[in-house]
């Protein structure tokens, strides 16, 4: 039995922020337990919900050395979908009403919470073989293991790895904060390991140390080689490619199945989501005040409201498409200008725009299941979930082609036949409008061909199981 351990600092049903808890909720599910003994472990958090925390049981607590101090560190764990996972405990640092705090606070949360993990294994009783660390919260875990933890032989030959959810962030702060705060010595401090732009990041100390790199897609893989999409870690990226590999995400079938979801009222699948998709639209069309045609194009967002998701685009030709016989549903919260602005233009195009600006799941749902496209214009997109989950409702995406946008979305070709949806290559607003026109297009004109362009997005897999033999094949690797 191989072991497995999934560091994050958040994880479904526990806590999500984004992306980043599906995956590390989803995956260890998938890995076959007859070969893999997969856990995770997380920090508790006081604002992890109570119907949560009474379901952990303590476990052991100790004190370790940290930020000058002798810090208290209590393990907690609970069994979920046979999954165990485990919770370091301090009210120090996991206290408050969210989980990150911003730096240089979160310096010292997870540099505390890198630290514990590997503190608290002999406690445990649990070596894994492979400590697998999820983001920028999690990079000092390879750091660590490098540095004094060496000297104990039970964690000599423990391999780890270091996923890239989002390169931009990175946990950047001041290098005599950060060596104040962590403890490691001035060698660590240099341009070739945790140095970044006169300051240092915890993300390049796992990317520098960790014995293999993943990111979320393919494409994402080869773009943070380069200076567009590198953030700084470009020459790292491309001195470290031998160990780099592009795994794309996946989302729960289970939880985004539409002949199932208890979001919506109306259930179909691939066999009679002609006759039943188009009653979710009227419903949605109703229930947000937009004007109720079964027939019109209903163009759905479902988005963090951020510059990385493309919003300035939009915000360019806005105007021009609301001239055209198309509505648009939007839901998500972000930067006040882009909360604003789609504010806005459900004031200007009352009846043909919808802007929910809050997060709800339920709705969420519903306007995957009613929509008939899904503008997803990213500047760029590690890997990307909405787009999985608008194929899986027969909702076509209409995306740029960057990073894992590029990877699960096929663009129609009308010569072949073939296609899951559209898309566009320029980060061009105009460009994008042109793509969205000739979606509109094919969506009155040959409604025959976008009806078997949903039968192929539907059919489409992009479940956890094929991202999961992916994930296995690099643990033998490691492994050996």
């Amino acid at each position: 039995m191989k072991t497995i351990l999934f560091a994050a600092s958040e994880c479904l049903p526990f806590l999500k922020t984004g992306g980043l808890a599906d995956v590390v909720g989803s995956l260890p599910k998938e890995l076959d337990r007859q070969y893999f003994d997969c856990r995770v472990i997380m920090p508790l958090y006081t604002c992890i919900p109570a119907k949560w925390q009474e379901k952990m049981t303590y476990v052991t607590s100790f004190y370790m050395d940290f930020n000058w101090g002798s810090c208290y560190v209590g393990i907690k764990t609970c069994q979920y979908e046979g999954v165990t996972y485990y919770f370091i405990d301090n009210l120090d640092y996991f206290s408050g009403d969210k989980p990150y705090l911003g730096m240089p606070q979160d310096l010292g949360r997870f540099g505390f919470f890198c630290k514990a993990v590997l503190s608290a294994l002999p406690s445990l009783n649990f070596r894994p073989d492979v400590i697998h660390c999820h983001d920028w919260q999690t990079g000092l875990i390879p750091v660590y293991l490098h540095d004094a933890f060496q000297a104990n032989e039970f964690y000599r030959g423990i391999r780890t790895v270091m996923t890239i959810h989002n390169l931009k962030f990175q946990g950047v702060w001041d290098i005599p904060t950060f060596k104040n705060v962590t403890g490691l010595s001035d060698y660590y401090f240099v341009p070739d390991k945790l140095e970044y732009k006169k300051d240092a990041s915890m993300m390049k100390g796992g990317l520098v140390y960790a014995d293999a790199i993943t990111t979320v897609s393919r494409t994402y893989a080869e773009e943070i080689k380069t200076a567009f999409y590198g953030e700084g870690l470009d020459g790292l990226m491309c001195a470290r490619s031998h160990d780099l590999r592009g795994i794309v995400n996946g989302i729960d079938y289970d939880a985004f199945n539409p002949d199932t979801d208890a979001h919506i009222r109306y259930h179909y699948n691939v066999d009679n989501f002609r006759r039943n998709k188009v009653k979710n639209k009227l419903d949605l069309q109703r229930e947000l005040g937009l004007e109720a045609d079964a027939k019109k194009m209903l163009i759905g967002i479902v988005s963090r409201l951020t510059d990385q998701k493309g919003f300035d685009l939009i915000d360019c030709v806005m105007d021009e498409m609301c001239g055209d016989n198309v509505q648009f549903v939007i839901l998500g919260t972000g930067e006040e200008r882009y909360e604003n602005m789609f504010r806005h233009f459900d004031w200007k195009y009352h009846g043909r725009v919808s802007a929910q600006i809050y997060y709800n799941e339920a709705l969420a749902h519903r306007i995957y299941a009613a929509s008939d496209a899904f503008l997803m214009p990213s500047r760029f997109e590690p890997c990307g979930l909405s787009q999985l989950m608008s194929l899986r409702y027969g909702c076509l995406p209409i995306v740029r082609e960057t990073g894992g946008l590029k990877d699960t979305v096929e663009p129609y070709n009308e010569f072949e036949g073939t296609g899951t949806g559209f898309s566009f290559t320029n980060y061009n607003a105009h460009e994008m409008m042109n793509t969205v026109r000739y979606a509109e297009r094919i969506y009155y004109d040959r409604k025959r061909e976008w009806n078997k362009m949903i039968e192929r997005a539907m059919r489409a897999d992009f479940s956890w199981h094929a991202s999961a033999l992916q994930y296995q094949a690099m643990y033998d690797w490691l492994i050996g």
